[in-house]
This record gives structure tokens, C-alpha cells and sequence, in this order.
């Protein structure tokens, strides 16, 4: 009788994809990423002994990090893959951890205290630079990204008899053909990108070479897959739930509401378009009052009408596709 050799020990971790609005870009929090090093999400075991539930362990890790305490979160996903950690004790250990995903609002008085600890704000887009659209399409995608993945996608080994094929996985995530270009699909833009070796985490993973043109900035791990894994929920979550008004002030502008939505989708909105939208859902009203900051004539200020929970299912922003 063969007797297996006895399974790693498993340690749960918790990941925390934070999410604010920075200078009117989506920023999130990092940790590390000093003196070369690669920036990671904030990180912390799950002790039983001291945490009833994953979601308090959670914000007792990142206050204790970041000394940021978060409003809402959710969770995301397990992350489990053999390898994720790469780290020489994996065999000793196995790291599973589970993502969530935080919003929360700026204040210059967090931003200090970030730094104190040694975390800051990072633009997402710095990781995920493809998925960037406020300004038109990327030219990162023309000029490297399809072409270098649709050599790969042609290449011999390409297609798979129960998957789909590398060709028709580029022409879904991508937009190609007469497919449109779906911004909720950002993990699965980036797992082409990291098979097709074009992320550096495939390259310190072992899984590719070093050579091809590495786009966006590479994280710790797999940090980058959990992040891209929280961009598109957060995309998706909008178009259905009232979670803009999370990274919002209590009043704002109609053109602040605006620069936030686009700044979270990637997208550009026509002005005229979005107001329309935004009082066809009525989900702000107006509080009477007036700012002159924009230095131009006085805008008027608005807040989240939190009447609408109570009135629809799904009051969210269906800003649609491209």
C-alpha cells in the first residue's frame, strides 16, 4: 500500500484591494514597493484565535498597516493556486488568501498618515494601463498588446479542444473583430496577458522568459490578478448598486460625479448624456448650495438621495458598453 506523502499546511491570508479617489483617478493602497521593490496590496493572516470573522481580521490588519480604518467592503474571491507565492518555505506552507475589496474616501489627514507607515496611493491604471480609455484608446494596445498577443495566439499549441482557443479568448476580452470592447472584462485581459508572458509576474513565476515587452506595472505574487479581479467587480457592481457614492463627499458637483465614474469604468461620458442619466435614476438631489472652486461660475452641489434603496432593487449608474 503506497501511503501519500502528507498535504503542506495551508495558512489563510486576507488581501484588501482598497480603492479611493486620488487628484480624480482611482487610486489604491499599497504597501511596500520602496527601493525597487514590487508594491503589494495590504496582507494578513487570519488568526482564529484572535478574529471571529475574516472581515474583522481584515480591517484590524490594514488599520494596523496603513492606519486606515475602511468603510465598505466586500469579498471577492479565494485565491489558491499552487505557486501563487513563490516564495522558497511554500512547501513547508500554503498560502490561500482571500481577496476583498474596500472603498473609502480622501482626506489629506489619511494621506499623512499613510505615509507615516510607509503605505501611499497608487493609480491603478499604473498596473492596468490597457484598461485606460478616458482619453481615447491606449496606444499600448495597438502598438504592443495585439500584436504581440496575437502572434502568440497563432502560435503552434495554441488551441485547446475543451477550452476556447487563444484566438477567440484575444477577440472576447480585447474588443477585436466585430466584438465590442467590454470593460468588465479586465481579469480576463490580464490572464492573457500573463500566459502570453507579456506581465512580469509570469516571468518571476517561471512560466515565461524574459525578453517580451512587459506592460503595467508587475506587483507582488499574484496582487496584480486579485486587483484586476476587484477593478472588474467594482466596473460591473455600478451599474447596480449606488457604490460610486462610497468614494463620493457627502456634496459634490454633478461634474465631480461624472470625473468619478469615469475615472472607475475607464471610460469618457458625454456630458449631456451623463446628466441625463443621473436624473433619470434620481439618485442625488440637489442641497440647495453652490461652489465657486472650479473657478468658474458657481456649481451646484448635490448629495447621494438615499431614498432610492428603498424604491428600486438595482439603483446603480448603466453607463453601457463602448
Amino acid at each position: 500500500m503506497i501511503v501519500p506523502a502528507p498535504s503542506p499546511p495551508v495558512e489563510i491570508g486576507l488581501n484588501a484591494v482598497v480603492v479611493a479617489i486620488y487628484n480624480r483617478g482611482p487610486a489604491i493602497l499599497a504597501v511596500g514597493g520602496r527601493e525597487g521593490a514590487r508594491d503589494a496590496l495590504p496582507f494578513g493572516p487570519f488568526d482564529p484565535t484572535r478574529h471571529r470573522t475574516f472581515e474583522t481580521s481584515l480591517r484590524a490588519s490594514v488599520e494596523a498597516q496603513t492606519a486606515l480604518k475602511l468603510g465598505y467592503i466586500e469579498q471577492l474571491y479565494t485565491f489558491g493556486d499552487r505557486g501563487r507565492q513563490k516564495a522558497p518555505n511554500e512547501a513547508a506552507t500554503h498560502m490561500v488568501s482571500v481577496g476583498y475589496l474596500g472603498l473609502t474616501r480622501m482626506d489629506a489627514e489619511a494621506t499623512e498618515r499613510l505615509e507615516a507607515v510607509g503605505a501611499r496611493w497608487r493609480d491603478w491604471y499604473a498596473f492596468l494601463p490597457w484598461e485606460d480609455w478616458r482619453s481615447g484608446r491606449p496606444a499600448l494596445l495597438d502598438q504592443t498588446i495585439i500584436p504581440t498577443l496575437s502572434e502568440w495566439a497563432e502560435a503552434p499549441g495554441g488551441d485547446s479542444k475543451s477550452l476556447p482557443g487563444r484566438r477567440t479568448r484575444l477577440r472576447l476580452a480585447f474588443g477585436l473583430d466585430d466584438f465590442p470592447w467590454d470593460e468588465e472584462r479586465v481579469l480576463e485581459r490580464y490572464e492573457l496577458l500573463y500566459e502570453a508572458g507579456l506581465a512580469g509576474e509570469a516571468v518571476t513565476d517561471g512560466w515565461a522568459v524574459a525578453g517580451k515587452p512587459a506592460v503595467g506595472l508587475a506587483m507582488r505574487h499574484d496582487h496584480r490578478r486579485i486587483l484586476a479581479t476587484a477593478v472588474a467587480r467594482l466596473r460591473g457592481k455600478l451599474k447596480y448598486r449606488p457604490v460610486i457614492f462610497e468614494l463620493m463627499p457627502a456634496e459634490f458637483t454633478l461634474t465631480e460625479l461624472q470625473a468619478t465614474v469615469e475615472a472607475i469604468s475607464g471610460r469618457h461620458l458625454h456630458k449631456q448624456n451623463f446628466r441625463r442619466l443621473v436624473e433619470g435614476a434620481e439618485l442625488v438631489e440637489p442641497t440647495g448650495g453652490a461652489t465657486a472652486a472650479t473657478g468658474g461660475r458657481p456649481a451646484a452641489l448635490f448629495r447621494f438621495r438615499r431614498q432610492i434603496l428603498e424604491e428600486r432593487p438595482a439603483p446603480g449608474l448603466k453607463v453601457g458598453g463602448r
